[in-house]
Parts: C-alpha cells; sequence; structure tokens
C-alpha cells in the first residue's frame, strides 16, 4: 500500500499488523475484512471523536455491506469505568454480534483501554480493532493488548490481556487532535527514545518540530515507536519482565493523575507521563545512578516542546509528599509491597529497579513537591 508503513508485532499465531499512514479510516472495510472476513462489526467511540471520524468508518463498512453498530460515550478519563463498561458489554451483546465478530475502538487511549476490556470479556474474547486517533494511542495504549479501566483506587487496576487483530493509525486523524493532546501524546514518543533508543531521541531533539507539523516525520516518529513497543511486546506479553520498561516515567505519572482525580482539564496522562519521566531521571541522579546533565537535558526537551516537567507545573494544589507515596504503592507496579521503578543510567539506559527504598522515594517527593 502506497505511502503506508507496516510494522508487526510479532505473537507467533496471535501476530498482527500496525498500519500507518494517512487515509486509513475511510477505507477500514476493506483493511479489517483482508482480516477478518464477513465479520460484522460495532464501533466503540466517544463524543468528540465522533463528530470528526465516525461518519468516514461507518461508509466505509456500511459500502461494502456491513452496516455498524455505533455506541457513543461521554468523552474523557472518568469515561475508563464500571458504568461505562456495562454500557459496552450490554450494547455488543444487544447487537446479537458474535465471538467471530468485531469490536472497533474509535478513539483514544481511554476508549482504546475500554473496548479492548469488553471485547476481552464478551463471550470469553471477542476480535478487537484498534482505530486510534490520537498519537499516544497511535504510538502506545492501542499497541501490546493492555485493555483496563480505573478504579477510584488508582488507574488500569481492572483489566485483561487482549490482543487486537489490527491497528490502523491514520495520520491524518491527528490533524484534528488539539495541540495539548498532541503534546501529550509525543511525551510517548520521546519516552521510547529514553528506554532504550538514544539515537532516537537525539533525532527527537533535532526533528521534533517537524513531527508536529505533520508529513514524513510524523510517520516516521510513530512508525520508530510503534517498533519500539512491538519488539518489547514481543518478548514480553504479559509483562513479567522487560515490558515493565514502557513504564518509564508512569509510576509517578499515574500517582499524579489519581491525586488530581483523573481531572483532565489539570492534568492528562500523556503531561503524568511527561512530569513523571523528568522526576525518574532527576531521582536516578539523586542515587547517583545516573547524570545531572541527563535530567536536565530530558527536561529541557520536555519545555522545548511545550510539555509539563514538573509537579508544579499542575494547576492547583496537590496532596503532600505522603498522600503522594501512597498513590505509588496502589500502582501495578508494586510487588508484594517493594517498590519497583524504572530508572536510567542515562539518556536510553533505563533498567527496572527492585525494592526501592521507600524513605528515598518519600524524601524525594518532599524535595520536589510545589508546596
Amino acid at each position: 500500500m502506497t505511502g503506508i508503513v507496516t510494522v508487526e508485532v510479532g505473537l507467533g499465531d496471535r501476530a498482527y499488523d500496525i498500519l500507518i499512514g494517512p487515509g486509513l479510516i475511510a477505507r477500514g472495510a476493506e483493511l479489517i475484512q483482508k482480516r477478518l472476513p464477513k465479520a460484522r462489526a460495532a464501533i466503540v467511540t466517544d463524543e468528540n471523536v465522533a463528530a470528526a471520524h465516525l461518519e468516514a468508518l461507518v461508509e466505509s463498512l456500511a459500502g461494502a455491506g456491513n452496516p455498524p453498530a455505533v455506541i457513543k460515550l461521554p468523552a474523557g478519563e472518568k469515561t475508563k469505568s464500571f458504568d461505562s463498561l456495562e454500557t459496552v458489554v450490554d450494547q455488543i451483546i444487544a447487537a446479537r454480534l458474535e465471538r467471530g465478530d468485531a469490536v472497533i475502538a474509535l478513539g483514544g487511549g481511554v476508549i482504546g483501554d475500554l473496548t479492548g476490556f469488553a471485547a476481552g470479556i464478551v463471550r470469553r474474547g471477542m476480535n478487537f480493532v484498534q482505530v486510534p486517533t490520537s498519537l499516544l494511542a497511535q504510538v502506545d495504549s492501542s499497541v501490546g493488548g493492555k485493555t483496563g479501566i480505573n478504579s477510584p483506587r488508582g488507574k488500569n487496576l481492572i483489566g485483561v490481556f487482549h490482543q487486537p487483530k489490527l491497528v490502523l493509525a491514520d495520520t491524518a486523524a491527528l490533524d484534528t487532535l488539539p495541540l495539548r493532546e498532541f503534546r501529550a501524546g509525543y511525551a510517548e514518543v520521546a519516552k521510547y527514545g529514553l528506554i532504550d533508543r538514544p539515537d532516537f531521541f537525539a533525532w527527537l531533539e533535532n526533528n521534533w518540530q517537524e513531527v508536529f507539523s505533520g508529513g514524513p516525520a510524523r510517520i516516521e516518529a510513530i512508525a520508530q515507536s510503534c517498533r519500539a513497543k512491538a519488539d518489547v511486546v514481543a518478548r514480553d506479553e504479559f509483562e513479567t519482565g522487560d515490558r515493565a520498561l514502557l513504564n518509564l516515567g508512569h509510576t509517578f505519572g499515574h500517582a499524579l493523575e489519581a491525586a488530581t482525580a483523573y481531572d483532565g482539564a489539570r492534568l492528562v496522562h500523556g503531561e503524568g507521563v511527561a512530569i513523571g519521566m523528568a522526576l525518574a531521571h532527576r531521582f536516578s541522579a539523586r542515587l547517583n545512578l545516573a547524570s545531572p546533565d541527563d535530567a536536565a537535558r530530558v527536561e529541557a526537551h520536555l519545555r522545548d516542546v511545550g510539555l509539563p516537567w514538573r509537579m508544579a507545573d499542575i494547576p492547583g494544589s496537590l496532596p503532600d509528599a505522603d498522600a503522594l507515596f501512597n498513590y505509588i504503592t496502589q500502582d501495578k507496579k508494586v510487588s508484594r509491597g517493594a517498590l519497583t521503578f524504572i530508572l536510567t543510567r542515562g539518556i536510553g539506559q533505563s533498567f527496572i529497579a527492585k525494592d526501592v527504598p521507600a524513605s528515598e522515594v518519600v524524601s524525594f517527593l518532599k524535595e520536589n513537591h510545589p508546596g
């Protein structure tokens, strides 16, 4: 397919393709039916994405003789809830879709995570297709099969691993994203460089403006990110080892999201990750694992692209350091009470640090707390 980059996620008989390029939503029926012939479909989306992209996907499927059921939800992180899950599950069943039919997630990370969870539990597992419309979803949440919803006690604590059959990353869909949302997704792009691809991070430092403006650099950045994630997922599908590296910045970030009650006006996921990555590098320097110069370089790049990089950048007040620490201990990265962080020895040299002393974390949070 001209102008389309294909990245394979190598999982044996469950391998699937990520297709990256413009115009894929309008070709949805053709691309989905090639992999799931004769499958009927339900599309799950939110009100914001529906206004921009639903019609093109519905027309594509209906034009191929497969008019879909449409399940529309409110936009925002609070949609990742039991109430929304019940709505989606009930409407999939009401549409009389069978196990071999397809549930399509059209939207950002919230819709993808929720829809994948529903597809994973209805009829004990239905076919699932990701059509991510945000940069964050295209490079991160749509790839790798982690699905779920939030608990009031923490983010993504309820869910299943359920791999999609196909991911359609339509890069033209990103043209409708608000700048703040694009920036938030870019945090996950930078993350792949900071984990183990220092050359990619250096490329981003030099080319981020072209990634933001669109064109070949944007496709290249998304493809590199998807390759990085696909490599890790193929090695460690169920996050028992290396895959935890993908959580760089997330332990701090998830705690900050929980501390702001998932209020997207104050902090969206990618912004939490950006602050979390800066904190992870600064914490690594504090523990004498890495140079403070690396932390400063990460902070400078996040600042250049317009992302928040410190807790003081979050509007409003935050709970104190002890309360933030309690949110950290609720995170999934805690194992038998031992604190696991993704720390770094330098740019592109992240590693899994187990048994991080709680006292070090609390004092670091106190030092970096805006209060």
